[in-house]
C-alpha cells in the first residue's frame, strides 16, 4: 500500500516528536542522577547513613572494604541489570542502565569534595530530600536507579500477592538494621531511618502531588481483560459506564475506577500491558467518600 505525502509527513513528524521526548527524558534522568549522587556523596556517605536499598549496601561495603561507593553501586547493579534484561527485555532496562552508570560515576566524582555538614540530623534531612527529588525525576522519565526496584519487580512476578510497599519497607529495614551493627552506632541507624521516611514522603509528593487519590477513565476494546487485572492485582472496585463513539456509533463499556495515588502507576502499567491502544484519562480526586475512604456522614475537619 502506497502512502500519501501527507501520511509520510505525519509519520516523520511523530518520529521527530518521539525523538525529542526521548532526548528530554534522558536530560531529566541526568539531572535526577546528579541530584541523587549529591545526596549520597555530600550528605549520606560521609555521615555513614545507609538508607536502605543498593545505595545503603554500597555505603556499608565502602566502610568495610574502602572501595568507592559509586564503584560498589555499579558492581552490585550489574548482575541485577542482567537479570532484569533477561526478564523484561533490553528496551525496558536501557534507560535504567544509563541512570545506574551515570549515578555511579557522579557519586565517585563528587566523593572527594567531602561532607557539606557533619550534623547527622541535617545530613538525614538534606540527603533524604535530595534523594527523593532525584529519584522522582528519574522515575517520572520512565527509568529507575536499578537495585531493589528491579529485584522487587522480579519477586512480584512470582508472588503477585506481596505488596510492593511492604517489600521495600522490609528490605530497607534489614539494611538500616545491618548498618547499626557495621557502624556500631545505633544513632546512625536511627538517622538512616529518618532518611528512609523523608525519602518516602517526598517521593510521593514528587510523583503524585498532594492529592489524595486518582480517578481514572479507560476506553478500551478489551475492558474485561483490564477490569480483571485491576480487580485481582490492585483489589479495588471498578464501575462500567455505558457509552458509544460519536463517529462509529459503536457501544462501549467505559471503565471508571478510583484508587489511592500509590496504585496509579501500577494501574497504568496494567492498561499498557492489556491494551496499548487504550484511551485513558487520569485526574485527581481531592475527596472520596465510601468504603475504604471517608465516611460520608463523618464531620469535616
Amino acid at each position: 500500500m502506497t502512502m500519501t505525502k501527507e501520511q509520510r509527513n505525519e509519520i516523520r513528524f511523530e518520529e521527530k516528536k518521539t525523538m525529542k521526548r526521548r532526548v528530554l527524558d534522558y536530560i531529566v534522568i541526568t539531572i535526577g542522577a546528579f541530584l541523587y549522587a549529591v545526596s549520597v556523596s555530600f550528605f549520606l556517605d560521609p555521615n555513614s547513613l545507609a538508607p536502605g536499598g543498593v545505595t545503603g549496601i554500597a555505603i556499608i561495603l565502602n566502610h568495610i572494604t574502602g572501595l568507592e561507593t559509586g564503584t560498589w553501586l555499579l558492581v552490585i547493579n550489574i548482575p541485577i541489570l542482567v537479570l532484569g534484561t533477561w526478564k523484561f527485555g533490553l528496551r525496558f532496562i536501557l534507560s535504567t542502565m544509563y541512570c545506574t552508570a551515570l549515578t555511579s560515576v557522579f557519586v565517585n566524582l563528587l566523593a572527594p569534595f567531602g561532607a557539606l555538614t557533619r550534623d547527622p540530623f541535617l545530613a538525614a534531612l538534606a540527603g533524604g530530600a535530595l534523594m527523593a527529588v532525584g529519584l522522582g525525576l528519574v522515575l517520572k522519565s520512565g527509568a529507575t536507579t536499578g537495585g531493589t526496584d528491579i529485584i522487587i519487580k522480579l519477586i512480584r512476578l512470582r508472588y503477585a500477592h506481596l505488596k510492593t510497599g511492604r517489600l521495600f519497607l522490609l528490605t530497607d529495614a534489614v539494611i538500616v538494621t545491618l548498618s547499626a551493627f557495621v557502624f556500631q552506632n545505633i544513632d546512625v541507624a536511627l538517622y538512616a531511618g529518618v532518611v528512609v521516611f523523608i525519602n518516602s514522603v517526598l517521593l510521593d509528593m514528587v510523583l503524585y502531588g498532594r492529592d489524595g487519590a486518582k480517578l481514572i477513565f479507560i476506553i478500551s476494546d478489551r475492558p474485561e481483560a483490564i477490569t480483571g487485572r485491576i480487580l485481582s492485582d490492585l483489589d479495588i472496585g471498578v464501575t462500567y459506564i455505558t457509552g458509544s463513539g460519536a463517529y462509529s456509533g459503536k457501544a462501549k463499556n467505559v471503565i471508571m475506577c478510583v484508587m489511592k495515588k500509590q496504585l496509579s502507576p501500577k494501574a497504568e502499567e496494567i492498561i499498557r500491558e492489556e491494551d496499548p491502544g487504550a484511551f485513558m484519562i487520569v485526574t485527581s480526586a481531592t475527596e472520596i467518600f465510601g468504603e475504604g475512604y471517608k465516611n460520608i456522614f463523618s464531620e469535616r475537619l
